[in-house]
């Protein structure tokens, strides 16, 4: 679906562009290109400039200026009222690195109603130097990658300056987007590998609308004072080390924080953390905690949020009955498609006071309100059942497994075989119950038995099977079990991109390792290596978290081997076995 853009984006954005669609008597259009020469007054391409600051430096008020395709190794020092015009942010270059690092280093720096687009922007490294700094008013950045600095877009517009910062990348910074004496809208862009994803400085009273911020390393967004918006922001972040409760989602004491969606690290930092603040349709997932209160402030007004799967929902504060706990029903979180399942309990959860695009009651999450997205609810199948285990005594087999926590959950049903690998249809279906347990009584001998169970939903929608429990009798009258009480699960989704999820199961306590290898046998992740208890596991891998953590060599298309090795008591080895997965970019 395409994503409505917000009503007050556009009005910003318009009003950003009055000044472009009143030409000025003397403005003129010039070029820049690798081929140019350094003869003005570059008007066409035929004469263009071979610099972006020569052509810059002759230029007046009202100016445009085209930039072909091409690396440019210069600093950019706008002036007010030019319009500077890349022609892609993957294929036209300013490259900085070169220049020795200082602490005011900027790669390209604006003023006043100017226009910048179309570039991929080196700057220094993470703790050097700013891709874009903005020192005025009535700026528009969008459409740029910006890569290596200590802050992408740096913005101190005083007093209180008016800018957009939309569409952008920015990719392994200090600051993803710092502002500060500013009162700008930053809409759409992509931060990944920040330190900080989004942060506010002194007396920032700006507007964050659908951002994504993936893998801070510590804050999602950092909020030191508290007259900031934000609005249907996607916050991911994972555990790449430091103490508990390092990486926050959202830190802030007074801002305003509405259907925005944070999903943390199991056991490790918090969804949000402060005081204050005014939090509505959220929804927190995975997190340590999901809202820790600190500080001293006033309360926190939190209000029809949802939280599921944290490991605790509430340090330090207590929420009203208006706030849920229910599993959202994404329609794909392993994949970032966070738009919800039709039946789920999100859907019209939100505050009644807020409405989605349609007119009806709010969502809760990603896509509600007012400046979400328009979408049709997709009835789609319930997960498929995990960890089916079972308890054999003389003749009968108990067989136990999770509950699906899908609202529209039905029953499920048992499918039975003489045959390994069989398949889950209408003639090896043996039976139904609407419990997590089923009893086959034997009236009969049997060598091997192998069953799968799936979950069916009240619309009739069926779930893929589980996976394959065997059972093996060794005798008429005696019933050890020898099932696969040791299992490692096939990864899911299969084939994946970005993320899979790899469970496996545990007969007895011991010491676990599960390695991700490449097709040549060289380790790519180190996805569990300590001791567990008997049970059931699941563990996500994740190709921008891997051991290559550079982005720029991220694993490559292709087989990729999860291997699975248990040491159980005495350290002797129990059980091993590895399976194949498939990674598509």
């Amino acid at each position: 679906m395409k994503t409505k853009q917000s009503s007050l984006s556009l009005l910003f954005f318009f009003s950003l562009l009055t000044f472009y669609f009143s030409p000025e008597l003397n403005a003129t259009i010039r070029y820049v290109s690798k081929t140019g020469s350094s003869t003005p007054p570059y008007t066409s391409w035929a004469t263009a400039a071979d610099s972006i600051q020569k052509c810059i430096n002759i230029c007046e008020y009202g100016d445009t200026i085209y930039v072909a395709n091409g690396v440019y190794k210069e600093k950019i020092v706008m002036i007010p009222g030019l319009s500077l015009i890349g022609a892609g942010m993957d294929s036209c270059v300013i490259d900085t690195r070169q220049f020795p690092a200082t602490t005011d280093f900027y790669s390209v720096s604006l003023n006043n109603n100017s226009l910048i687009e179309g570039f991929k922007i080196y700057c220094k490294r993470i703790d050097w130097g700013t891709g874009i700094y903005v020192y005025g008013s009535l700026n528009i950045i969008k459409n740029n990658k910006i890569l290596f600095a200590k802050y992408g877009v740096d913005i101190y517009t005083y007093p209180l300056g008016y800018n957009l910062i939309e569409l952008n990348h920015v990719i392994n910074t200090d600051y993803g987007i710092y502002c500060s004496f500013t009162n700008s809208l930053i809409s759409n862009n992509i931060i990944i590998y920040p330190n900080v994803g989004l942060s506010s400085g002194l007396y920032n009273k700006s507007t964050y609308l659908n951002n994504v911020i993936l893998y801070p390393n510590y804050d999602g967004f950092d909020g030191f004072t508290h007259n900031s918006i934000l609005k249907n922001n996607f916050f991911l972040y994972e555990f790449r080390g430091g103490p508990l409760g390092s990486n926050t989602g959202i830190s802030s004491y007074g801002d305003t924080i509405i259907n925005n969606a944070i999903i943390g690290w199991p056991s490790y930092g918090h969804g949000f953390s402060g005081n204050s603040a005014t939090l509505k349709n959220n929804h927190f997932e995975n997190n340590y905690s999901a809202i820790q209160r600190v500080g001293g402030g006033s309360d926190l007004n939190f209000q029809y949020n949802n939280l599921w799967n944290n490991v605790i929902n509430y340090t330090n504060f207590s929420a009203d009955s208006t706030n849920i706990y229910r599993d959202p029903m994404f329609v794909r979180s392993d994949s970032l498609d966070y738009r919800l399942q039709k039946f789920s309990p999100l859907i019209d959860a939100g505050d009644p006071t807020i409405l989605d695009l349609d007119g009806t009651r709010s969502d809760i999450g990603l896509y509600g309100g007012p400046f979400g997205q328009r979408y049709i609810y997709q009835d789609l199948p319930p997960k498929p059942p995990v960890n089916l285990t079972a308890l054999v005594d003389t003749g009968r087999i108990m067989l136990r497994w999770n509950r699906n926590t899908e609202a529209d959950t039905s029953h499920y049903n048992i499918f039975r075989s003489l045959n390994p690998d069989f398949t889950a249809d209408s003639t090896t279906l043996f039976g139904s119950t609407t419990d997590t347990f089923f009893v086959d009584k034997l009236n009969q001998e049997y060598e091997r038995l192998y069953y799968k169970i799936t979950c069916v939903d009240r619309q009739g929608n069926q779930s893929n099977p589980s996976e394959e429990l065997a059972i093996v009798f060794s005798s008429i009258n005696d019933y050890p079990i020898t099932i696969n009480d040791y299992y490692l699960y096939q990864n899911y989704p299969n084939p994946f991109n970005p993320t899979t999820k790899i469970g496996y199961r545990l007969k007895e306590d011991g010491y676990v390792k599960l390695y991700v290898y490449n097709i040549k046998g060289e380790l790519v992740d180190i996805l569990v290596n300590q001791y567990q208890q008997g049970g059931y596991y699941e563990v996500e891998f994740n190709v921008g978290n891997s051991l290559q953590t550079v982005p720029q060599t991220l694993i490559a298309s292709g087989i990729y081997i999860y291997q699975i090795m248990v040491r159980g008591r005495g350290d002797i080895p129990v059980f091993t076995d590895s399976k194949k997965m498939l990674f598509i970019k």
